[in-house]
């Protein structure tokens, strides 16, 4: 990471780990600070105008989501991943978000609709252009607010980590190796459209056949180790 500060500093708060944990790890989704790049409790704590202690607690948390590694030799870095990392996070997605999508498609949830159509517009915009993780960050927002009204909170927070590990490997990995983003722009359209008529059951078919065909891309992606 640069002497030039990519973090913005955060204000005084009871619950400054988790406002540390945020913008470091609002800095890593973004691209501000890169795959494998080491952070340094001394440095972020000055960029963030924290003490130490927050953010060793914060990376402590981030290591535990699978977003960051703690090496013996090499400190705390931010995780690398690989096509098979990337494969095992989109199964557990399989087995966790189909299900999510079905129960937040409801006539009570019309947020449901408007935040997933809000990413949606993001993301179609963002199409033409060469911005991978802006539009990586859009697709994330668009599953987020399609699963989030699960009322699961245990549920909602696996995803939220599978979303982090996806959103930074997507741009290091499928991008480079099979970048079908259109291909996922037409699916998120439908999905959205079983959402908005409230057809629980096509929504939940759709997210899996969705989720299911970036797990066989994954699998034949000639740069997987196992």
């Amino acid at each position: 990471m640069s002497e030039d500060s990519v973090l913005r500093p955060v204000a005084r708060s009871t619950t400054r780990t988790d406002l540390v944990a945020d913008s470091i790890r609002t800095a890593i989704l973004s691209g501000r600070i890169k795959p494998g790049e080491t952070l340094v409790e001394r440095r972020l704590a000055e960029q963030l105008g924290v003490s130490k202690t927050p953010v060793r607690e914060a990376l402590i948390g981030l290591a535990a989501t699978g977003l960051v590694a703690i090496s013996p030799n090499r400190g705390v870095s931010v995780r690398v991943l690989g096509a098979a990392d990337l494969r095992k996070a989109q199964e557990l997605r399989l087995l966790l978000e189909p299900w999510a999508v079905a129960r937040s498609t409801r006539p009570s949830r019309p947020a449901t609709v408007r935040d997933a159509r809000e990413a949606l517009e993001e993301a179609r915009e963002l199409l033409s252009g060469d911005d991978p993780t802006s539009l990586s960050l859009a697709n994330r927002r668009f599953h987020r607010a399609l699963y989030s009204g699960c009322g699961n909170e245990l549920v909602t927070a696996q995803l939220d980590n599978l979303q982090d590990l996806t959103a930074v490997g997507t741009v290091t990995v499928l991008w480079r190796h099979w970048p079908t983003w259109r291909e996922e722009f037409a699916e998120h359209e439908n999905i959205l459209a079983a959402v908005t008529s409230g057809d629980a059951l096509l929504a939940e078919r759709l997210t899996r056949a969705h989720i299911e065909r970036s797990v066989a891309h994954l699998s034949r992606d000639p740069g997987e180790r196992s």
